[in-house]
């Protein structure tokens, strides 16, 4: 069975509008949450209600064995793939804070043999082109 880790832009379209529900409850894959995500989609959730939504969805995951932690040799490939992203891409770190999440994302999802589902094109295009994992790209 095929194993995902859903990216946070597409968790913020499901909470906000119900949008991409076909993908999240996808019965022939499992799914993974990745810690990274959990920290992104809780800085964004401002009211209690969104808050204990997330917990909610987080304590499913917990309960199911299916939380995706960075190592510390994934943020150490981590900072190879940051630096070679700047070299070969011409990205400037301090201009995309969000990149070193998608990166530890990428690489988390590698872990567990997972492919990351997500609407940003760009970045994880530029990721995988520096160390390979799988991808799904969402329009």
């Amino acid at each position: 069975m095929r194993r995902f880790i859903i990216d946070t832009n597409l968790y913020i379209d499901w909470l906000n509008a119900g949008k991409h529900e076909s993908i999240i409850f996808q019965p022939d894959a499992v799914k993974f949450m990745s810690t990274v995500v959990m920290m992104e989609l809780l800085a964004g959730a401002y009211s209690v209600h969104e808050r204990t939504r997330l917990h909610d969805l987080f304590t499913t995951f917990t309960k199911l064995g299916r939380i995706v932690t960075p190592s510390s040799a994934t943020y150490q490939e981590a900072g190879d793939v940051l630096r070679q992203l700047q070299t070969v891409h011409g990205y400037h770190i301090q201009k995309s804070h969000s990149l070193a999440n998608d990166v530890l994302i990428a690489l988390s999802a590698r872990t567990v043999g997972g492919t990351v589902v997500t609407q940003n094109k760009q970045d994880f295009l530029a990721i995988q082109s520096i160390s390979a994992f799988k991808l799904s790209l969402v329009s």
